[in-house]
């Protein structure tokens, strides 16, 4: 490697996107990169020329391991769309001035489906006006739901994070309803797929019966319906647990969210910002039914939970950061790196790199077959895609009793 190396991060955060921009980090340092950028707030932050050595934060190999356990975004990120290049040269002129300035010679975006655009413009744009650079995206996202791999870093430790308190929910609530009949209803977040709210079913096991019911995006909501599913289950049980998706949908297209006081807030890409799912249908129960209702959102805890981290997805992050600069330096632009599933038994995947324009814009959907009939619970084929992807803990270095992260001070 000649030149030099910018990374940036956008998007909603995980509890191991982090491990992605180590892994950049170092693998970049290892193949003779002479500095490692780090975009402050991704692509938006860059046009401002807002930017950092990395070098100066991170220091040693202690770094690296706290970085790799240090949620949220290090470097800040952006939820900026890019124009298309016909509508608007002058930022990509901007761009590539900063980017040539920096004598950048592998450009890493780590993100989801809006930051694969970013990265399918830049490239494209490259190759236009015939630029050097080569553009790598790395995968992030809790959701789970880009096209082509097999899962996405972040989710495993997302998935985790949501059975296990799903699991510690329903204790939370057998333990209190003596002679009372209660109807708990745990939000998830998933706008249009549904895998991490799949990933309650994870809490059932010898000690536990999981979630009673499970609704995923991916199926039209029943409002009516689900209000006799759960009085049926009232008949058997105190205690009933529902686990929701935030962007289930009723029959007119209408988020349920939506039927309450959901925010007006959109962002650049057009997304509706989805909360109050699981507070709308706690308060149809208790007006259908009576009995008393509580409402669960896991909300940003489900993304920054790094303390509760799978190792597989901490690993796997860190892999697909490094394979990244790697495909870059060996002249692969206008890519995304894919985690490929080898084996089921024992778990083993390697990671591969596709087209980028056949993955932005793009969302993988929960398969129908994985979803029950009657669409409310996942079915085992879900539990045994899950399971290995949360595996193993990732202990964090503690400092009187609290997790240590790697902090920049005020960006």
């Amino acid at each position: 490697m000649k030149g030099n190396v910018i990374v940036g991060q956008s998007g909603g955060p995980t509890a191991v996107i982090n491990s992605s921009l180590a892994g950049v980090y170092r693998t970049a340092v290892d193949r003779g990169a002479k500095k490692v950028y780090g975009m402050l707030y991704g692509i938006q932050g860059l046009l401002d020329e807002q930017y950092v050595d990395l070098s100066k934060y991170i220091r040693s190999d202690l770094d690296v391991e706290i970085l790799k356990r240090t949620p949220s975004a290090f470097l800040g990120t952006c939820r900026y769309k890019l124009p298309d290049i016909h509508e608007n040269q002058e930022i990509y002129v901007k761009i590539f001035e900063i980017l040539n300035k920096l004598n950048i010679e592998c450009f890493i975006y780590i993100g989801g489906n809006d930051s694969m655009d970013t990265i399918k413009k830049l490239s494209d744009y490259a190759i236009l006006t015939g630029q050097s650079q080569k553009f790598v995206g790395v995968p992030k996202t809790i959701d789970n739901d880009l096209a082509l791999t097999d899962h996405t870093p972040g989710y495993g430790s997302a998935a985790k994070y949501i059975a296990t308190s799903t699991k510690e929910v329903i204790r939370d609530g057998i333990g209190f309803s003596y002679k009372k009949q209660q109807v708990i209803i745990i939000e998830i977040m998933g706008r249009n797929a549904g895998w991490l709210t799949g990933a309650a079913a994870l809490s059932r096991g010898e000690d536990c019966d999981g979630p009673d019911l499970i609704y995923l995006p991916e199926l039209t909501f029943d409002i009516e319906k689900f209000t006799a599913k759960v009085r049926k289950l009232l008949e058997k049980k105190d205690v009933v647990v529902v686990a929701v998706s935030e962007g289930i949908r009723i029959k007119d297209g209408r988020y349920v969210s939506e039927l309450g006081s959901a925010s007006d807030y959109v962002d650049a890409f057009g997304h509706k910002q989805l909360t109050g799912t699981a507070s709308y249908l706690a308060n149809v129960i208790h007006r259908d039914i009576g009995c008393k209702t509580r409402a669960v959102e896991f909300s940003t805890l489900q993304r920054s939970a790094a303390h509760l981290a799978s190792r597989v997805d901490v690993n796997e992050a860190f892999m697909v950061g490094g394979a990244a600069v790697k495909a870059a330096d060996e002249g692969d632009s206008g890519k995304m790196v894919v985690i490929d599933r080898v084996s089921d038994d024992p778990y083993q995947c390697a990671t591969g790199i596709y087209d980028v324009h056949k993955i932005a814009n793009g969302e993988k959907m929960v398969p129908r077959e994985w979803i029950t009939k009657d669409g409310t619970y996942v079915t085992e084929e879900f539990i045994d895609y899950v399971r290995p992807l949360i595996q193993g803990d990732s202990p964090s270095v503690m400092v009187d009793g609290i997790p240590r992260h790697l902090y920049m001070g005020k960006k």
